[in-house]
């Protein structure tokens, strides 16, 4: 038996009839197929996805056991859903005909999302042993990927790469366990917060920048954003946010294609004379000399 197969070589151990297949349709990270399979019993090498069984019509006894773990005896309907983790061994039994719609993540799209949302550094993602679940939610993400695989619709690899995430969110706040590589930082802020404050201030210094929206954008209370951004910044988070505004107005002012005015207001001072007070405080110099260096340059 070999040590893993993809998608695409289960049908050599898994004898069925092909219904559907996304493997034309250049999907990343999220792939399906559907067939209609008799009744059998089967050995399945580990898969290097994550697969998700959507049971579409039949009803079947159905056994399976995992690679050193007790068996698991259930009778699947339509409407039902299996989950295998990636990488494990696997034998399964049922007597009847039945059609499913399987769906497969990639372990670097769940590994990927895990990082993300749980904002940690991921060793590995393992879902549960569940061989039969209702769950409204997979079921119409499992039935918007099969029906993307019939229509291949305008923006489909995108649209699929999206519900693909919101699949393996799911998954993760239900379905899996996760290892950790690294301890968790109970310091300062997380990456993953410091990377939607900088989004955030970004997109944001045209503008007034209140303490209490930073706090807000990645969930805690203003006492215990300001000490944690401080630790994490060495600075408070509004003279963070002034330094942000001075050296956009800097690269702005450098560029030399905005009056001075347009650059004050596009970096969230109140006026010329405001980002020239400040300029000449933290930099030295002024708007109007800066753009002169700049152009003798």
């Amino acid at each position: 038996m070999p040590k893993v197969i993809t998608p695409d070589e289960l049908l050599k151990w898994v004898p069925g009839k092909l219904l559907t297949s996304s493997a034309s349709l250049g999907w990343k990270d999220v792939a399906q197929r559907s067939y209609l399979y008799k009744g059998q019993e089967v050995p399945i090498p580990p898969l290097d996805h994550f697969m998700i069984v959507r049971y579409r019509n039949g009803h079947t006894p159905m056994y399976r056991q995992l690679e050193d773990s007790k068996g698991t005896r259930t009778t699947c309907v339509p409407g039902d859903i299996s989950l295998l983790t990636n990488a494990q061994n696997s034998h399964w039994h049922w007597t009847q005909d039945i059609e499913v719609a399987h769906v497969y993540l990639s372990n670097a799209l769940m590994s990927r999302v895990a990082c993300d949302v749980l904002d940690r550094s991921v060793e590995d993602v393992r879902l549960h042993d569940v061989l039969q679940l209702q769950d409204p939610v997979l079921n119409a993400i499992t039935d918007a990927i099969n029906t993307e695989v019939r229509t291949n619709g305008l923006g489909g690899a995108l649209y699929v790469e999206a519900l693909g995430m919101q699949m393996a969110v799911h998954l993760l706040r239900r379905y899996a366990s996760v290892t950790f590589s690294d301890p968790a930082d109970v310091g300062g802020l997380t990456p993953c917060q410091k990377r939607r404050l900088g989004d955030y201030i970004e997109s944001h210094l045209h503008s007034s920048i209140r303490l209490e929206d930073l706090a807000q954008e990645v969930g805690l209370g203003v006492w215990t954003f300001s000490r944690k951004f401080k630790e994490s910044f060495a600075s408070s988070p509004h003279a963070f946010v002034t330094e942000q505004r001075v050296q956009k107005a800097r690269t702005l002012l450098a560029e030399g294609r905005l009056a001075i005015k347009e650059v004050a207001y596009m970096c969230g001072f109140s006026d010329q004379a405001h980002l020239t007070r400040v300029m000449r405080l933290r930099l030295g110099t002024t708007p109007g000399q800066l753009r002169g260096n700049c152009r003798e340059r």
